[in-house]
């Protein structure tokens, strides 16, 4: 079982009991807000989710972790990676993403959320040899643009989500890319 951890938080494969606090999550229209059209998820369509990032594990050999705040034992959301089908003109492809719930937001969680993708990236490239990584996100999401930055991705296209018609920022981060900014990070 893959488990990567950084100060705050614990990233692992998702468990039965995730799946309401999860549902929790989903059902917050604030937190939806930048999600395809907004709208919220019910515990089937997060079971059903669930379900299919356990799928992605299996067959990609990578998926979106469950969050756990390590001093509490408490699903916090998720992060991680996922091919992003809906968006074909950008495949092929891996996202790397990341969605927390609002009783985690302003407690240093955006700096910790960063630390997290920071170590799905990590993942990304040092554990499944990938070339590079997407990262997608509406326009006016800024509190994701902020983490994009500090992974070191960079803008590449505007376009249109066609499962919803709203307009998304694809950010992007090459292996080479990566090599050179972690560099510094490693000596």
């Amino acid at each position: 079982m893959v488990r990567l951890e950084t100060p705050r938080l614990i990233l692992r494969r998702w468990r039965g009991e995730d799946v309401a606090p999860m549902a929790s999550v989903n059902a917050d229209p604030e937190v939806m807000r930048w999600i395809r059209d907004g709208s919220v998820r019910d515990e089937q369509q997060t079971l059903d989710g669930v379900q299919a990032w356990e799928n992605e594990w299996e067959s990609q050999g990578f998926g979106l972790f469950a969050v756990e705040i390590r001093s509490t034992g408490e699903m916090a959301g998720f992060t991680g990676l996922s091919v992003p089908n809906f968006l074909p003109e950008v495949l092929p492809a891996v996202e790397i993403g990341w969605r927390l719930g609002r009783s985690h937001w302003g407690q240093g969680m955006a700096t910790e959320a960063a630390a997290a993708a920071a170590a799905a990236v990590r993942f990304a490239f040092e554990e499944r040899g990938l070339e590079r990584i997407v990262s997608i996100t509406q326009v006016g999401n800024d509190a994701s643009e902020r983490i994009m930055t500090k992974l070191g991705m960079q803008p590449v296209r505007e376009t249109v989500n066609p499962t919803c018609g709203r307009r998304v920022r694809v950010f992007e981060l090459s292996l080479d890319q990566y090599v050179t900014t972690t560099r510094g990070w490693r000596q």
